[in-house]
C-alpha cells in the first residue's frame, strides 16, 4: 500500500490580526506578565529600567538582538534570530515572537548574566502560589479514596488529572478570567479520545504482547507542560504506571531554564515532589515511590536544549529524535508542546493527527486543553457540533481538551 502523502502545510499563525488570539497574546498577556514579574521582586532601577524598555519594544517596536555575549546567541542565530530581528513581534510566526519574549525577559532581569540574580526565576514566586494553594491539599487528600476505585477507574481518573491540570496554567490566568469552572462533565468536553489506544501502547505486565504489539523494558517520555498543580497529577500518573508495572523507566522533560511563565524546570519538579512527600495519605506513597524511582535511575529528569526551542519538534535535533525514536511512547503534555507537534498553523481541523505527526520518530500522544488556535483530528461531526454551538472560544477557553495517540 502506498504511503499517504503529507499534508499540504497550512498557513503558520501570526500574530498581527487584531482581536485574534495571538494578537491579544502579544499586545496584553506579555505587558501584565512584566508588570506581574516586576512586582514579584525588588529589582533595581537598573532592572526596572530594563523591563520597562522590555515592555514599549515587545508592544511597539521591532525585535532586537540577544547582545553579543550572551552564551546562546549562537544558538538562537540558527533558530531565525537573524532573519527576525528588526521586524514587528506581530509579523513573525507567533510560535517565534512568544518563545523570544521568555528569552528576552530572562536576559532583562538577569537571569543569565553574572551577579546576585543570576539563576533566579522570575515566575518562582506565582508557581509556589499555585503549588502551596488550599486547592492543591483537596486535590492530594482526595488520593486517599483512589485505592478503593476499580484499576479502570484508577486509570482514568489520574490520566483525566493529567489531562485536566493543564488549567492550573498561570500564564493563562493572567487573559482570562478562568478556563472549565463550570459542572460539564469532562468526557463530554473531550473533542478527541484516544485513551483506549494510549493504554494499549502501555501494558499491565501479563497482557497478550502479541496482540498489543509490546514487548521488552518499556520506557514512557513524558514532555511536561506547567508547574505547580499541573505537574503534581503528572508525577502522580507516572508514579502510577511504576506501581503499576505499566513502565519500568520514565524520562521527564522539562525546560532548561523559565519559561512561559509556569512551565516546569528541574526546580519545579523538586518542589511538586516534596509537595507530595510531605502532604501524608496515599500522596506520600505516590510521592516517596517517585523518590525510590529517580534515586535509582527508573526515573530520570531531562532539560535538553530543544525544549525552549522557538520551532515545531519537526526540527527537532539528532539526539532528542533518537531518544524518542527508542520510547515505548513519548507523552506531550499541554498546548504549547501540541502547537510544536503538529506545527503551530491553521490546519483544517480534520486534518488528521497521524499525517501531521508522521515524522514523529515513535508512537507519540499528546494531552492538551485546548488553550490556542491550533487543532488537528478532529471528526467532521465533532467540529459542526463545535460551530453549531455558538461557543466562539472553544479553541481558547481552555473548557475543551483533547487526548490524541498516533501508534
Amino acid at each position: 500500500m502506498p504511503e499517504t502523502p503529507a499534508p499540504a502545510p497550512a498557513p503558520v499563525i501570526l500574530g498581527n490580526e487584531p482581536g485574534s488570539f495571538p494578537h491579544g497574546v502579544l499586545a496584553e498577556r506579555h505587558p501584565a506578565i512584566i508588570r506581574q514579574v516586576r512586582e514579584a521582586f525588588p529589582y533595581d532601577p537598573e532592572r526596572q529600567r530594563a523591563l520597562d524598555a522590555l515592555l514599549a519594544n515587545c508592544t511597539r517596536g521591532g525585535i532586537e538582538p540577544l547582545p553579543a555575549d550572551a552564551h546562546d546567541r549562537e544558538r538562537w542565530t540558527a533558530w531565525g534570530m537573524d532573519t527576525y530581528v528588526g521586524r514587528s513581534w506581530f509579523d513573525v510566526p507567533w510560535l517565534w515572537a512568544e518563545s523570544y519574549f521568555y528569552r528576552r525577559l530572562l536576559d532583562v532581569v538577569g537571569y543569565f548574566g553574572a551577579g546576585a540574580w543570576q539563576g533566579v526565576d522570575p515566575f518562582r514566586p506565582a508557581k509556589l502560589a499555585e503549588l502551596d494553594a488550599p486547592e492543591t491539599d483537596g486535590e492530594l487528600a482526595a488520593l486517599d479514596g483512589l485505592a478503593d476505585l476499580s484499576a479502570d477507574e484508577q486509570n482514568c481518573a489520574l490520566l483525566h488529572g493529567s489531562l485536566w491540570g493543564n488549567r492550573a496554567d498561570l500564564g493563562f490566568r493572567l487573559s482570562t478570567t478562568g478556563p472549565g469552572t463550570g459542572t460539564e462533565d469532562e468526557t463530554r468536553a473531550l473533542v478527541a479520545d484516544d485513551s483506549d489506544a494510549l493504554w494499549a501502547l502501555l501494558p499491565p505486565p501479563g497482557a497478550d504482547t502479541a496482540r498489543t504489539g509490546t514487548s521488552g523494558p518499556k520506557t514512557l517520555c513524558l514532555v511536561a507542560d506547567n508547574a505547580g498543580r499541573e505537574l503534581v497529577p503528572d508525577l502522580l500518573l507516572v508514579s502510577h504506571l511504576l506501581a503499576e508495572g505499566r513502565v519500568d523507566r520514565a524520562v521527564l522533560h522539562v525546560k532548561p531554564y523559565p519559561y512561559y511563565v509556569s512551565d516546569a524546570t528541574t526546580a519545579d519538579v523538586l518542589d511538586a515532589l516534596r509537595r507530595l512527600v510531605v502532604a501524608g495519605g496515599a500522596a506520600a506513597a505516590y510521592g516517596g515511590r517517585l523518590w525510590a524511582a529517580l534515586t535509582d535511575g527508573r526515573v530520570t529528569v531531562r532539560a535538553h536544549p530543544f525544549s525552549c526551542a522557538p520551532l515545531p519538534y519537526a526540527d527537532m535535533p539528532a539526539d532528542l529524535r533518537e531518544e524518542f525514536a527508542a520510547a515505548t511512547v513519548t507523552v506531550l503534555k499541554g498546548d504549547l508542546n501540541y502547537r510544536r507537534l503538529v506545527g503551530d498553523r491553521w490546519w483544517p481541523p480534520t486534518t488528521p493527527f497521524a499525517d501531521v505527526t508522521a515524522y514523529f520518530p515513535g508512537p507519540v500522544a499528546a494531552l492538551r486543553t485546548l488553550k490556542s488556535d491550533v487543532i488537528t483530528g478532529l471528526a467532521a461531526d465533532t467540529e459542526a457540533a463545535l460551530v453549531a454551538s455558538g461557543e466562539q472560544r472553544w479553541r481558547t477557553s481552555g473548557t475543551h481538551a483533547l487526548i490524541q495517540v498516533r501508534r
